[in-house]
């Protein structure tokens, strides 16, 4: 009877240190979720200020070919081109 006392007894301290180390880990995993979570958000802001970025970056390039400066003009007028023809195709779209 001892025996089967003694397996029981084992039992218990091997289920509680399961249930302690289930507990823990489930913690963590929380906490780890929640770092991914924010991790992932603040990608995408990084990921829009890029974007944002980028855009003001070739108005100015624009901006800078039309004052005269040493930028290629071409580029400027297939760019200012690619523009008109995008919103002659936004207008088309609205007057369907």
């Amino acid at each position: 009877m001892s025996k089967i006392a003694e397996a029981i007894h084992s039992l218990e301290d091997t289920l509680k240190t399961v249930l302690t180390n289930y507990e823990f880990l489930k913690e963590e995993n929380e906490i780890l979720l929640q770092n991914v979570a924010n991790l992932q958000s603040q990608i995408h802001k990084n990921e829009q200020l890029l974007i944002d970025q980028q855009q003001k970056f070739d108005v100015l390039k624009i901006a800078k070919t039309i004052d005269g400066s040493n930028e290629s003009t071409r580029e400027t007028k297939l760019k200012i081109n690619a523009l008109i023809r995008e919103i002659d195709t936004c207008i088309s779209q609205l007057s369907e």
